[in-house]
């Protein structure tokens, strides 16, 4: 008997009809003589919408209460799937991310996963039933608070159950058949992958690519656990995340895996900083003790007339604001003259673990972008990484015209986006 852990998204189990589809799926797992663990999401845009609740009454909601809020999203969902699987004949019991033992650091509305205990779950598998985890959320370690983890924490919670139960795999359920080259909402003749290393996955999830989160496959690939996308909304073979194709699967590694683009990122440009040691230190430190990342940096060539130079970088544009703050207590210190804010920009990764011995690839890249007539105003690269920052105005056109120069387009049909979110 296997052990096997499902996620299940929000667009998954967006309703009732979903809910009962879903329950359907795991009971059927379970008659195939696995032992199943699930993971949900809230039901639909349940999320968004307490959050724009809690906007109404609180500018500045509490970390700890805004956290208390959010989690209720999945506890509904838990509850309503257990009911659901009930009804089908089998037995399942829901827990909360606490009860199923997820044991996190205290840091409200990201908190990072420190262990995860899962005795109650096990109990319950060795009972014969199935296990329902609400994702999304754990207890901190030190004041036993509720804690929520992320943008995809859900995913997060999933691998790393999958983990702390030696799974065999972590089955991921979205509203798409797998992991495509592109966005299919932006790019109609994107392809599916039917396997993926974890190694591009992780720059593909870095670089704004949303069916999985950077957290989620940088766990599965500390731990081993493979990973399958799949849609919960058809029966099709999804895309494999793993070090090496798994069974049967004969894979030749493609020289380009896919292109991601992001427009969450705002860019912050520091002007007139003088060009001597500690300066850059200075300023990234700032950024850091503000518990912010940052993602692209550039330098520009210091004025040999004024010895100033700008540096300008990039991050969330979530955490914009509380970046500008920073900088601005810490003027005297750094001894900049201004700073500019962007928000109109967007990110364009080209990946893959062929480039490191393709050449040609980079200015293929760069003369896609100039035939589309989009100007590029960042870059940044790794071994299997080229990104770049445009206009928000040009991104379609650019990941389009990327996605085509590599010769990536699908001759077959239009890659289908069942729940209309991608994720």
């Amino acid at each position: 008997m296997g052990l096997v852990v499902q996620k299940y998204g929000g667009s998954s189990v967006a309703d009732a009809e979903g809910i009962k589809r879903v329950a359907k799926r795991i009971v059927d797992a379970k008659k195939n003589g696995n032992q199943v663990v699930v993971v949900v999401s809230a039901m639909g845009d349940t999320t968004d919408e307490l959050i724009d609740l809690a906007g109404q009454v609180s500018p500045i909601p509490a970390g700890r209460e805004f956290d208390m809020l959010l989690t209720a999203g999945e506890r509904i969902s838990m509850a309503l799937l257990a009911m659901a699987i009930k009804n089908l004949g089998h037995e399942a019991q829901s827990f909360t991310g606490s009860q199923a033992g997820v044991i996190t650091d205290s840091v409200h509305n990201k908190a990072r996963i420190i262990d995860v205990t899962p005795g109650r779950i096990r109990t319950a598998l060795d009972e014969g039933n199935i296990a329902i985890v609400a994702g999304f959320q754990g207890v901190s370690q030190d004041k036993k608070d509720i804690t929520t983890l992320g943008r995809g924490g859900s995913d997060t919670t999933a691998v790393a159950l999958a983990a702390a139960l030696d799974a065999e795999v972590c089955e991921i359920y979205t509203d798409v058949d797998g992991v495509f080259t592109a966005d299919p909402r932006v790019v109609k003749k994107a392809r599916k992958i039917d396997w993926i290393s974890f190694e591009d996955m992780l720059e593909l999830a870095a670089s704004g690519s949303k069916v999985l989160l950077h957290r989620c496959v940088e766990y599965a690939r500390r731990y081993n656990i493979p990973i399958h996308v799949r849609s919960s909304f058809s029966g099709l073979r999804g895309t494999w995340v793993s070090n090496e194709p798994q069974g049967d699967q004969k894979v030749e590694h493609a020289i380009i895996s896919g292109v991601a683009h992001d427009v969450s990122e705002a860019k912050i440009t520091v002007v007139g900083v003088p060009d001597k040691p500690g300066e850059a230190a200075a300023i990234f430190r700032t950024i850091a003790n503000a518990e912010i990342n940052i993602d692209m940096v550039v330098q520009n060539v210091s004025a040999a007339s004024t010895g100033l130079t700008d540096i300008s970088f990039t991050l969330p544009k979530a955490e914009g604001r509380k970046a500008i703050d920073a900088l601005e207590r810490n003027r005297g210190t750094i001894g900049f003259e201004s700073l500019r804010y962007d928000d109109q920009i967007a990110k364009i990764s080209l990946v893959g673990a062929g480039m490191k011995t393709n050449p040609g690839v980079t200015a293929g890249f760069f003369e896609a972008l100039s035939d589309a007539g989009v100007n590029i105003e960042l870059i940044s690269t790794s071994e299997i990484r080229i990104s770049v920052v445009t206009r928000a105005d040009d991104v379609i056109e650019a990941v389009r015209a990327v996605h085509t120069a590599f010769g990536l387009d699908s001759d077959s049909d239009e890659a289908v986006v069942y729940g209309g979110t991608g994720r």
